[in-house]
């Protein structure tokens, strides 16, 4: 295990823009903001804390990269921002995502309301979900784990040939394991820049993917043709857990403390015998709404 540390001019020089639009913004901050962001340069903060990688076989031991400091990402020419014609963020459910079809409209409203939040000012949508099939991508099954895998690539191809004309991006997001290419392993998601579409896989994000009792249901997979998508069908997902909730979202204080009202048009709730296992959202978040809070604490200290 080992923790990676930097020095506070580092920080500074690394995520402090030098681009006059943002200096200015910088300028406008008042004293609560500036200690937030101050707090944020120091090596030893409690709120910030380093980063530790757990073993050789973490991203950035295993797929070392030229660092990007701000700078760099704010003036990228490829970087896109939300425009008045392009302003929706679009969510693409595949497959399902939990054991039911109510538990998966459960899961995929908490990715909603979440990215309503975090991205503040961008109508978030919800489009249909569609089966693995619809997509006619590639897939394969694991020898080792008899896990279903579908392309990634694919996926994001299937995604811009449907992108929405108003839509800043779409995102994909299912509960089966992606890969990139045949010589990988697994990604956890691919997405273009350049199109606007991106794909993510919750799977991994559950401790059961990695338990006997998930791996293809204990049954051997059989695939008689590439386009056979009948395999699928019924193929068993990750439960929707508190856990796998909180790896999903981070944390934002207002949508952790409201209880999504019922409105017209809006999914039942699961029915009592799948509400009893539902997780409670004020139980998932709360270390992360104690580290906002305490946020939240310096900036009105």
């Amino acid at each position: 295990m080992r923790t990676i540390r930097h020095s506070e001019q580092t920080l500074r020089t690394a995520l402090i823009s030098k681009t006059p639009e943002l200096v200015a913004q910088y300028e406008s901050f008042d004293a609560g903001e500036l200690r937030l962001m101050n707090e944020a340069f120091q090596p030893n903060s409690v709120l910030f804390e380093p980063i530790t990688l757990h073993s050789e076989s973490d991203w950035m031991t295993s797929h070392p990269e030229v660092p990007q400091d701000f700078e760099q990402f704010f003036n990228d020419p490829k970087r896109k921002i939300p425009s008045p014609e392009k302003c929706s963020i679009y969510i693409q459910s595949i497959g399902s995502l939990g054991n039911t079809r109510l538990i998966s409209d459960e899961y995929i409203k908490w990715l909603k309301g979440y990215c309503e939040a975090f991205f503040y000012g961008l109508t978030v949508k919800l489009l249909e979900p569609i089966p693995v099939s619809a997509t006619r991508c590639s897939f394969r099954v694991t020898e080792n784990t008899q896990n279903l895998q579908i392309h990634a690539g694919d996926i994001l191809k299937f995604l811009k040939r449907k992108k929405p004309r108003n839509a800043f991006c779409v995102v994909g997001v299912t509960m089966i394991d992606l890969y990139p290419r045949d010589s990988w392993n697994f990604v956890f998601g691919q997405a273009s820049l350049t199109d606007g579409v991106g794909i993510f896989s919750f799977a991994r994000y559950s401790d059961a993917f990695y338990s006997e009792c998930h791996k293809g249901k204990g049954q051997k997979l059989v695939v008689s043709s590439s386009s056979d998508y009948s395999v699928f069908d019924n193929y068993c997902v990750p439960e929707i857990t508190g856990v796998l909730l909180l790896r999903s979202c981070k944390a934002l204080l207002r949508w952790i403390e409201e209880e999504p009202a019922d409105v017209p048009g809006r999914t039942p709730k699961p029915a009592r015998e799948e509400a009893a296992n539902w997780p409670e959202r004020m139980a998932v978040f709360k270390e992360w709404k104690e580290w906002i809070v305490k946020c939240l604490a310096v900036l009105q200290k």
